[in-house]
């Protein structure tokens, strides 16, 4: 945006006040006023234009205010109300220090730095302003930028700062590779881990509130030949957990998961890779089906969001507590229905089956890369497909893609070099048109903003429950289930035609199996 754009206040209706959300704020007229005036009067200056500089305030007519501002910018004065909270949350925008410039205004040569590997010299490092500022910069900007994840991983001579959006790794300016040790201290102070421990991988925990919201952080250290490495999870407790069909379900299969999640007793799965928001669909659906009348528990590593009236549980390794051991105990806590954050071994996978068959609900997530797949896996783990068979109700396998931004979605023909990729992976159908984002300052210049589910949903009828007895492979499964099934495939290219995501999307998050 160039210095003199700008976008006027939103009117009210009645006499309401305006609105800032798409307010374009010039760099001339933030530089016209001291921003310890801007913050203690409140009052946002956002266009200058023929001799009048414009003010957005929450207080119209304070004749003392608008003096200091004519005498301090030498310009008239032109008010606009709008609310108070916009106002402050604008001026903490416009007027704060990015991490970019913060680690620009570094100079590499005054930076408190560290030659010595004694722990009190590092310590003292970690409690340099200069360090405790930059940790708090990288975090809140972290959480402004909707990141899901930080990492700050060194290498020979420069440490790396990238944030994860929608999926992405976005990369950052890097800090001074002297403020390392300093960096990796202070949030391991934060997260009360072991700062002498440097050899050997921790996990931490830090609860903040920003902006009135609290921030759950999960912090992990791992040593690397140039020294630790550090990413740190940001989950906000305040977000709103998602009903089926905004994470992606369209009605039909909404209406289907209902009926396969509210029998009184079975087993069923959602599956996908990592970060591909298994958990948060199960969450989605516990909070669909629950009622007074049922008690549920889950049990987790770690409890990513607390849910009401829901009893979550934490696995604590170090204390022998694993999702086996904890789930023998929460059985004998009389639950209707039980959630496991996931099936990692033979033992889990029977208990939890017979959990299912001894008339309770359970729900937990498996990695394979479709429904079917689940099947195998259970059977690789070493469980009898008869159990399978008599307990499987169904599997939901899904991934995220990226949503086209709305502000800047065009319609675009397919490529040829596009097209002939997709399939060769096996996509078909690709007449017609499709969109894409151009990318806009909404989307900072990417042209996807959030992202949405694509979904396969596999109920088990039942001539898979005879194929399973069977134990026939993932591929006779795979046909037979794909008579019935929606699968990923059609409900990728579909968000595609709709233009929730582009195929660009497509391709990038499948390797074959989404599109085969």
């Amino acid at each position: 945006m160039s210095p003199s754009e700008t976008v006027p206040v939103q009117s009210g209706s009645a006499g309401r006040p305006g609105s800032l959300a798409r307010l374009g704020v010039s760099a001339e007229a933030i530089r016209a006023l001291p921003a310890d005036f801007v913050k203690r009067h409140r009052v946002l200056p956002f266009k200058i234009h023929n001799g009048t500089i414009h003010i957005a305030t929450s207080e119209l007519g304070n004749q003392r205010v608008i003096d200091d501002i004519r005498l301090l910018s030498g310009l008239e004065v032109q008010e606009s109300e709008v609310l108070g909270s916009e106002v402050m949350e604008k001026i903490a925008e416009c007027y704060q220090v990015t991490v970019e410039q913060m680690i620009e205004n570094l100079n590499p040569e005054r930076a408190p730095t560290i030659e010595s590997k004694n722990l009190h010299d590092i310590e003292v490092m970690a409690n340099e302003p200069t360090v405790i500022n930059l940790v708090n910069l990288i975090i809140s900007t972290a959480l402004r930028e909707r990141a899901s994840d930080i990492h700050l991983v060194p290498f020979e001579t420069t440490l790396q700062l990238r944030y994860r959006v929608d999926g992405l790794l976005q990369e950052k300016p890097p800090p001074p590779k002297q403020l390392h040790a300093g960096l990796v201290s202070r949030i391991k102070i934060m997260a009360d881990m072991n700062i002498a421990e440097r050899f050997m991988p921790q996990d931490g925990h830090i609860q903040i509130n920003h902006r009135g919201v609290r921030v759950d952080i999960r912090v992990g250290t791992m040593p690397t030949i140039y020294g630790e490495s550090l990413v740190m999870r940001l989950l906000e407790k305040s977000t709103k957990l998602l009903t089926p069909q905004e994470l992606g379900l369209d009605a039909e299969r909404c209406a289907l998961l209902s009926r396969l999640v509210e029998k009184p007793h079975g087993l069923f799965l959602t599956t996908g890779p990592t970060g591909s928001g298994k958990t948060t669909t199960l969450y989605s659906i516990l909070q669909g089906i629950y009622t007074p009348e049922l008690k549920i528990l889950t049990i987790e590593d770690p409890v990513e969001y607390e849910l009401p009236g829901v009893a979550q549980i934490p696995v604590r390794p170090a204390r022998n507590f694993t999702f086996a051991s904890g789930l023998r105990s929460i059985l004998r806590q009389d639950p209707d229905v039980v959630m496991v954050g996931e099936i990692r071994d033979s033992e889990t996978a029977e208990i939890a089956i017979r959990a299912a068959l001894t008339g309770h609900q359970v729900f937990s997530t498996l990695h394979t890369n479709d429904s079917t797949g689940a099947v195998t896996r259970l059977i690789d783990m070493g469980v009898e497909p008869f159990l399978i068979s008599s307990s499987l109700e169904g599997v939901l396998a899904q991934r995220l893609v990226r949503r086209i931004c709305a502000h800047c979605r065009v319609e675009s023909s397919v490529a040829p070099i596009l097209r002939d990729k997709l399939e060769a992976l096996g996509a078909r159908r690709l007449e017609g048109r499709y969109y894409v984002g151009k990318g806009c300052e909404e989307c900072r210049e990417t042209g996807y903003r959030g992202r949405i589910g694509i979904f396969e949903l596999l109920p088990i009828n039942p001539e898979l429950r005879e194929l399973i007895l069977q134990k026939r492979s993932n591929a006779e499964l795979k046909n037979a289930a794909q008579k019935t099934m929606f699968t990923m495939h059609q409900d990728a290219l579909q968000k595609a035609s709709e233009g929730v995501t582009s195929l660009e999307e497509i391709l990038r998050v499948s390797s074959g199996d989404l599109l085969g």
